[in-house]
């Protein structure tokens, strides 16, 4: 599984460790990424998505999934959540 948010695309990014002595060796910088529920209002259902702790307090400023996912940009998110959201607009076309 890869280490990427579902919904913003945060991924992991590299740097160094520079010790006392100013030696550098690579690292990783991991996203904090969290297995989560999120409900959705239009649709009734809730869905799964391993998101950034970061992405998650978005998703509340915003007002929920459904806000967020018609706002969020179609390249950052993933393909489960591209779905989600054409489902979303399919709803919203209906209505």
């Amino acid at each position: 599984m890869a280490r990427r948010c579902e919904l913003t695309g945060k991924t992991v990014q590299t740097g160094n460790n520079v010790s006392h002595s100013n030696i550098k060796t690579r690292r990783r910088f991991l996203p904090n990424l969290n297995q989560v529920h999120l409900m959705s209002d239009k649709l009734g259902r809730s869905f799964r998505f391993r998101i950034a702790a970061s992405a998650l307090r978005t998703v509340d400023h915003c007002g929920g999934l459904d806000a967020y996912l018609l706002k969020a940009r179609d390249e950052r998110l993933s393909d489960r959540a591209l779905k989600v959201k054409r489902e979303l607009q399919k709803s919203a076309a209906e209505a």
